[in-house]
C-alpha cells in the first residue's frame, strides 16, 4: 500500500517529528535514511546532462539525505521550501543577502543576536544597505519607521538574551502593507511552539545547531520560506555555493525525532526554575516570557504554545558578583550556544545595543536549562548565588 501524501503532516507534533521527511519504503525499509557522501553525480547520457533532467546533478544542490531533512523541516514550518546552511549565523546572513540591495533600508530589531548586529554594521554597511535598529516592543507603530525603500523587517522573538516578546502579527501587517518582507529568527521557540509562517512571516530562520541537533556537536542553520519568497531565497543559496554534509544532515534529522520530548523537558524545568528564582535573595529580575511577571507574558500566551529552555536573570552586584556566580557552578558549564542536553551559563554583555538593554540594575546571566535533574540544577544555582553574595 502506498503512503498517503500529507498523512503525517496532519498528525500530532511528535508523530510528525518521528516520521517526517523520509519514508523507509523508499529505501528497502531501513528506518533511517542513508547518508549520501557525494560531490559528483553521474548522468546516463549526454542529453540528460545537457538538460539537467534528473533529480540530482551535483551535491551542492542537494542529496537524498539533505532533501530528507528539508522535507521534515517543511512539514514542521508549513513552508514552500527549506535550504540548509553551515551555521545558524549563515541562516541569518543568507536571506539578508538574498533580499537586500544597495540603497535598501533594513529594519533590524535591537534585541537581535549579537553576531546578526555585527553583520549588519559591517558587511551590510559596506554593501550600501541602510540599517536601522528598532525597539522590539514597537508593535504596529513600526509603521512610522518604514520608509519607501524599506525592503526587509527582521524580527527575533523572544529577543536574544533579554527575551522581549514582539507583536509579530502587528509588525507583519504593517510591513506587508508597505510591500516589505518579514524575516524571523525563531530559534528559541522552534516551529513546535511558534509556527511563524502561520503568523504571516515570510522567512523563518533557525540555528539547527540548537534544539534540532540537540547534542552540542553539529553546526547548521535552516531557512524556510513561503511560496512568494522561496524562489529568490533558493537562487541566492545556490549562487553562494552553500551546502552541508550528509553526515551533519543525518544527525540533525535524527535529532528531530526526539526534539519534541526534549523540548518538553527543557521547557518544564526552565519555567519551574525561573519561578523558583523569582523568590531568591540576590535575584533582581527573571527574564522569562512564560512568567506572569514578564512584560511580554500576555503576547507570549496569545501567540506561543510553549517555551524554550533558555532565559536570563539579573543579579545584584557587578562584574565581580557575576564572575563569582559563574565560577561557583559545577553542573552548569560556562559556554556559548544552547539547545543541547547540558546546562550552560554565561554573563551577557549588551553594550552594542542602541535602544534596549541599558536599564538593568545588575549583571545579566543567561541560563540554558538542560536535561539534568531539576533539583540538582537548583542546588547548583543556589551555590552560585551564595558565592555572588559573599563577594
Amino acid at each position: 500500500m502506498e503512503k498517503q501524501p500529507g498523512k503525517v503532516a496532519q498528525a500530532g507534533i511528535n508523530t510528525r517529528l518521528a516520521h517526517g521527511g523520509y519514508d523507509p519504503r523508499d529505501y528497502h525499509g531501513f528506518v533511517n535514511p542513508p547518508v549520501v557522501h557525494a560531490s559528483t553525480v553521474l548522468f546516463p547520457d549526454a542529453q540528460t546532462m545537457a538538460n539537467h533532467s534528473q533529480q540530482y546533478t551535483y551535491a551542492t544542490h542537494g542529496t537524498p539525505t539533505t532533501d530528507a531533512l528539508c522535507r521534515a523541516i517543511d512539514e514542521l514550518e508549513g513552508s514552500a521550501g527549506t535550504v540548509l546552511v553551515p551555521s545558524g549565523l549563515a541562516a541569518v546572513t543568507v536571506p539578508l543577502l538574498a533580499f537586500l540591495s544597495p540603497g535598501d533600508h533594513l529594519l533590524m530589531v535591537d534585541s537581535c543576536y549579537g553576531n546578526t548586529r555585527h553583520f549588519c554594521k559591517t558587511m551590510l554597511k559596506r554593501l550600501g544597505i541602510e540599517v536601522e535598529f528598532y525597539d522590539p516592543l514597537v508593535g504596529g507603530a513600526i509603521e512610522k519607521l518604514i520608509k519607501p525603500n524599506t525592503r526587509v523587517v527582521f524580527t527575533e522573538s523572544p529577543g536574544s538574551n533579554t527575551f522581549e516578546i514582539q507583536d509579530i502579527p502587528a509588525i507583519v501587517e504593517k510591513a506587508h502593507a508597505a510591500d516589505a518582507i518579514v524575516m524571523m529568527d525563531n530559534t528559541w521557540a522552534t516551529p513546535i511552539y511558534f509556527k511563524s509562517l502561520d503568523y504571516g512571516v515570510d522567512i523563518s530562520i533557525h540555528a539547527a545547531t540548537k534544539y534540532p541537533a540537540g547534542h552540542s556537536d553539529i553546526l547548521m542553520g535552516t531557512i524556510s520560506a513561503n511560496e512568494k519568497c522561496f524562489k529568490t531565497l533558493d537562487a541566492a543559496h545556490s549562487a553562494l555555493g552553500l551546502c552541508v554534509s550528509g553526515d551533519d544532515a543525518y544527525q540533525v534529522l535524527r535529532g528531530l525525532r526526539t526534539m519534541g520530548v526534549r523540548m518538553e523537558r527543557h521547557a518544564e524545568s526552565a519555567l519551574d526554575i525561573a519561578r523558583w528564582l523569582e523568590a531568591q535573595d540576590g535575584v533582581i529580575e527573571v527574564l522569562h516570557p512564560g512568567l506572569e511577571s514578564h512584560a511580554g507574558n500576555a503576547l507570549f500566551k496569545r501567540d506561543f504554545c510553549g517555551a524554550g529552555g533558555v532565559f536570563s536573570i539579573v543579579i545584584q552586584g557587578g562584574v565581580a558578583q557575576a564572575q563569582a556566580f559563574l565560577n561557583a557552578l559545577r553542573i552548569f558549564g560556562l559556554g556559548y550556544s544552547w539547545g543541547g542536553y547540558e546546562s550552560l551559563a554565561l554573563h551577557v554583555h549588551l553594550g552594542g545595543r542602541e535602544i534596549t538593554g541599558k536599564n538593568y540594575a545588575g549583571p545579566v546571566i543567561r541560563l540554558q536549562i538542560g536535561l539534568e535533574d531539576k533539583a540538582d540544577l537548583i542546588a547548583d544555582i543556589e551555590n552560585g548565588l551564595a558565592a555572588a553574595k559573599a563577594v
